[in-house]
């Protein structure tokens, strides 16, 4: 990735709260991990993998989740908002079926994350099929990112995929949100503060989409007593985070241990001050 559009990148990300579309790979490679991901799925049920019906970590456990996080393209555009030295703090799979009600409410993600620098993260969000306003396509506030964060409140509601069903605690003008349309190999880009959520899936096909959320090593967690990451690029000069080893193999009992650790850990953040835990 060149200078001028790394430039284009942060200006756009520090303005906005959020930069999309960005091709990372082609249509044939995204189809090629959505076959992978889809092979593996009969699996994954026999497993409980995250909280809810998410996939969370699967670059913990499945060789080609890691080789998405490790995208040389995705890494250039998360270095030009954090810098060179880039860790993979989480991810997951989102998943939503024709048809049905799942939905993400309005929310900041760093609300519940428990990391202390708030400026020195991203996530990054893959389409591995189309993503679209009638299939439940991600929908941003922006410029909400450039104000505090504001209280939530626990829905715990079963179709919400969001932990807690947390909801922001304000009122959103919907109508002036920012539809996140993605084609299969895109990703957009948005901050941990920015208001963001997205509707249910109401066309004849699965959205899928996997979001990775990075940081830089400064960061630490200031909520769990610890908390976990794979650096992919750069180096780490801090040590705030337990290492994680890449997967050699899908779903090794060694990477079955650290996925149970790094979700326990990292739930002890997620659901603090909750009146419930992981369901």
């Amino acid at each position: 990735m060149i200078a001028t559009d790394r430039q284009k990148i942060k200006e756009a990300y520090d303005k906005q709260g959020f930069y999309f579309p960005l091709s990372v790979m082609s249509p044939e490679e995204a189809k090629d991990y959505r076959r992978r991901l889809e092979g593996l799925e009969g699996e994954i049920g026999e497993k409980k993998l995250g909280n809810k019906t998410q996939l969370n970590y699967p670059h913990v456990v499945f060789p080609f989740a890691y080789e998405i996080a490790c995208n040389p393209r995705i890494l250039d555009a998360v270095e030009a908002i954090i810098g060179p030295d880039i860790l993979a703090w989480s991810g997951t799979f989102f998943i939503k079926e024709p048809h049905t009600g799942s939905y993400v409410s309005w929310h900041q993600d760093l609300r519940y994350w428990g990391l202390a620098d708030e400026e020195a993260m991203v996530s990054a969000w893959l389409a591995l099929s189309p993503v679209t306003q009638a299939n439940g396509c991600m929908r941003f506030v922006r410029g909400s990112h450039q104000g505090a964060l504001v209280d939530h409140n626990d829905t715990f509601d079963e179709e919400n995929f969001l932990t807690r069903g947390q909801e922001a605690a304000i009122e959103i003008d919907e109508s002036a949100s920012e539809l996140v349309e993605l084609r299969p190999g895109e990703i957009s880009l948005h901050h941990g503060r920015l208001l963001h959520g997205s509707l249910p899936n109401r066309s004849d096909e699965r959205r899928i989409g996997y979001v990775i959320n990075y940081v830089a090593p400064k960061n630490r967690q200031v909520v769990g007593q610890q908390d976990f990451a794979m650096l992919v690029r750069g180096e780490d000069r801090y040590d705030h985070f337990i290492t994680v080893p890449p997967p050699q193999t899908d779903l090794s009992d060694q990477a079955l241990a650290w996925h149970r650790r790094i979700l326990s850990a990292q739930n002890e953040a997620l659901y603090d001050g909750a009146d419930q835990g992981p369901s």
